[in-house]
């Protein structure tokens, strides 16, 4: 899937460069003049962006204000792939006339990302994502493995990296019994309503729908394709936006600080998990 990509990596350093090297202040004093910060989410993308709530608005909010801006927000669709979603949304706009946006959240914060995407920054890390398996206790009543989920029903969001994970694991042992759902909050409602025994997705869907219910326990499971520690996301602005990115980041410093940005996060039921 097009937005989670892993790991944080040298972003501090290539801004930390690019400070040093150029005075490009013209674009932000635009974005002051029009009073407004435009700021790229992803559609359907709970529980970050759904229906103009979640997480990522709640940021989106938050950092205009910090800004002294109005919030104008961009949702978009994924596309083909991230550099496809940068170019759209953050450096040159769709060629439909939508976009680019100012900022855009939910980048993964990837050294080979930023390789790939010299036109643009990417930097300010808030969240690291991970893929768990969430079960029933009582179906499954202790976990010791992917063997635990011999014969049992196990639910995955289509077009997923938690579908692909599951279904090729061990040349497609459990494929049989896994269950493909449009969303993984679909999947978690009939993992809840007892038609699954698990379910595999990423931490922060799992957290939102499920809350913390002792009911319904969370397992770290290794997969030699995804990285054990996860991948981490933050913010991209064109490589030329030196001011704006360097207000981006005191203000995000400055959430964290105050435990703001935790707040945002516990509103959704979702642990911060942040670098």
């Amino acid at each position: 899937m097009s937005k989670n990509h892993f790991r944080r990596a040298a972003s501090g350093l290539a801004l930390a460069a690019l400070m040093l090297c150029s005075p490009a202040r013209a674009d932000w004093q635009k974005i002051q003049q029009s009073g407004s910060l435009k700021v790229a989410v992803y559609n359907e993308f709970a529980p970050f962006s759904d229906k103009g709530t979640g997480i990522d608005i709640d940021l989106a909010q938050a950092l205009s204000a910090k800004l002294g801006l109005k919030l104008s927000l961009l949702p978009f669709p994924a596309g083909e792939s991230l550099g496809d979603d940068l170019r759209n949304m953050v450096w040159k706009g769709h060629y439909m006339g939508y976009g680019p946006a100012d900022v855009m959240l939910h980048v993964p914060v990837d050294k080979q990302l930023l390789a790939e995407n010299d036109k643009v920054q990417i930097f300010a890390p808030y969240y690291v994502e991970t893929v768990r398996l969430v079960r029933s206790a009582r179906a499954i009543p202790a976990f010791n493995g992917l063997d635990s989920l011999a014969g049992k029903q196990i639910g995955a969001e289509k077009v997923s990296i938690a579908a692909m994970l599951i279904l090729g694991e061990e040349d497609g042992k459990f494929r049989d019994n896994v269950r493909i759902f449009p969303t993984a909050a679909a999947a978690l409602e009939k993992l809840k309503g007892g038609s699954l025994d698990a379910v595999l997705a990423n931490r922060s869907e799992i957290e939102s729908v499920l809350k913390s219910d002792p009911a319904f326990p969370l397992e770290e499971v290794a997969f030699a394709r995804l990285p054990q520690a996860g991948w981490v996301v933050g913010m991209a602005v064109r490589k030329d936006e030196l001011e704006l990115a360097r207000l981006l980041q005191a203000a995000m410093n400055e959430m964290r600080a105050s435990g703001e940005l935790k707040a945002i996060f516990a509103k959704y039921g979702v642990q911060a998990g942040t670098p």
